[in-house]
Formats: structure tokens, C-alpha cells, sequence
């Protein structure tokens, strides 16, 4: 085996690894739980992963191609970043589950009209005082890659919570390629595994959290406590890791 084959298997391993961050599972516990279905919270790991992966391999591969190390001052302001972005997950995702916004009974969503999940625009019959009138409304589109253009791009956030990671976790993940890879393809190969194991180890984690998610659908009140919690636990994350990178 070449001096690459164990830096590859090492930098699979080590994705996965760094997929179990704390930082990183904070950060997508507070999207999985606005889900509505088991696989489209499973698809947040895939979404999250790809975002790191575009921005790490970005990044890094400036600092392979120049072989230099990115600025502490750099580095601190990207972790830092990373830790406001938490907190502002956090904030919206309590806001939201406070006010109840996206949620709706499950068998008016899945109604006739509703086209499986897929955005709908109807209306309701009503009577008052004898007068028959209709309340023309839009249920958005419920599925993960439909709300990219919805009200609550849950995609989006996903991407760009994972892009923002990829550009904190550059610092460390090229020093180590720099202090074994001499040969700049090598280094290249070395990230482009190293984040099909952050995308794997995502992944399954996202469908481990998706799961409890999507029992709790059916308890509005277990839904909502899933959904506080994340948001509270976001917060207080955020907050604790803002003061520790200052």
C-alpha cells in the first residue's frame, strides 16, 4: 500500500469523526426537528455535508495549492462566526416552536389537495349567520427539496450552516495534510475523502435525530418540547462556545 492508501482510509475515519462534533450536531438538531418526514430529516445530513464539503475543499485546497496556514485571527473570527450562527439557530428555531409556526393537524396537510406535501393553493367553505363564503389559503410545500423556493428553506439553511463549518474545520484538516502529503493531488484526494466521510457520518446521525422527530409529529405537544429543546440547547451552545474561542 502507497504512503496515500492509510491517509485515505485515516481521512474516512477521521470524517466521520468530525461529523460527531458538538458544534455541528447542535447546529443541525435545531433543522432536522423542523422536518416532516423521516427522510427529510436524513436529507439535512446530506445537505449539511455537501455545503462542508464544497467550502473545505475550497479552502483547503488554496492552502495546499500555496502551502500556507491559514491566520489565527482567521481562524478565531470563523469559529466565532460559526458559534453566532448557532446561537441565531437557536433563536429562531424557539421562536418558531413557541409560536407554533409551520405546524398544522397531519391530516389536513396530507389531504386530497394537497398533492403529497407538495405546495397547494384551495380554499375552505364556511357559514356564518346564514352566509356561505370560502377562505382561499396556500399550504408550502412540506417536503425537504420543495421548500427550497418555500417560505422555511430548511435546505438552505443545511447548506449553509455545513459551508460555514467546512470553512472553520479548514485550519485544522490542512495542517494535518500539510504535515503528512507532500504531493498537492494527494492532499486533494485526501479532502475529497475526508468529506465523503463528514457526508456518511452526517448522514446517519441526521436520520438517528429524523426518527423521534417523526414519532413526535404525531404529539403536538412532543413535538414542540423536541423542538424548544433545540433551540434552548443551541443557544445556550453557542453562547458557552462564543466565550470560550474569545
Amino acid at each position: 500500500m502507497t504512503a496515500l492508501g492509510p491517509a485515505v482510509l485515516l481521512g474516512f475515519v477521521l470524517g466521520l469523526q468530525h461529523a460527531t462534533d458538538p458544534d455541528h450536531l447542535v447546529a443541525v438538531a435545531t433543522i432536522v426537528t423542523r422536518a416532516r418526514r423521516f427522510w427529510d430529516g436524513a436529507l439535512v445530513g446530506v445537505l449539511w455535508g455537501i455545503g462542508h464539503a464544497v467550502t473545505l475543499t475550497l479552502a483547503g485546497g488554496i492552502v495546499i495549492l500555496l502551502n500556507v496556514s491559514l491566520p489565527e485571527k482567521l481562524t478565531t473570527g470563523l469559529e466565532l462566526l460559526v458559534a453566532a450562527a448557532i446561537v441565531a439557530l437557536g433563536v429562531f428555531r424557539l421562536r418558531d416552536a413557541l409560536r407554533g409556526a409551520g405546524r398544522a393537524a397531519p391530516g389536513h396537510l396530507l389531504a386530497d389537495h394537497d398533492h403529497d406535501g407538495r405546495a397547494a393553493f384551495h380554499s375552505h367553505p364556511h357559514e356564518h349567520g346564514g352566509h356561505a363564503h370560502a377562505h382561499p389559503h396556500v399550504h408550502p410545500e412540506t417536503s425537504l427539496l420543495g421548500v427550497l423556493g418555500g417560505a422555511r428553506p430548511i435546505a438552505i439553511r443545511a447548506v449553509a450552516i455545513g459551508a460555514l463549518h467546512g470553512l472553520a474545520g479548514t485550519a485544522a484538516v490542512s495542517l494535518l495534510i500539510l504535515a503528512t502529503l507532500r504531493a498537492p493531488l494527494d492532499g486533494f484526494v485526501y479532502l475529497g475523502v475526508f468529506a465523503l466521510g463528514t457526508i456518511f457520518g452526517m448522514t446517519a446521525l441526521t436520520a438517528v435525530m429524523a426518527y423521534p422527530v417523526a414519532l413526535a409529529l404525531r404529539f403536538q405537544r412532543a413535538h414542540r418540547a423536541l423542538a424548544v429543546g433545540s433551540g434552548m440547547l443551541a443557544i445556550v451552545f453557542g453562547l458557552v462556545y462564543f466565550a470560550r474561542t474569545i
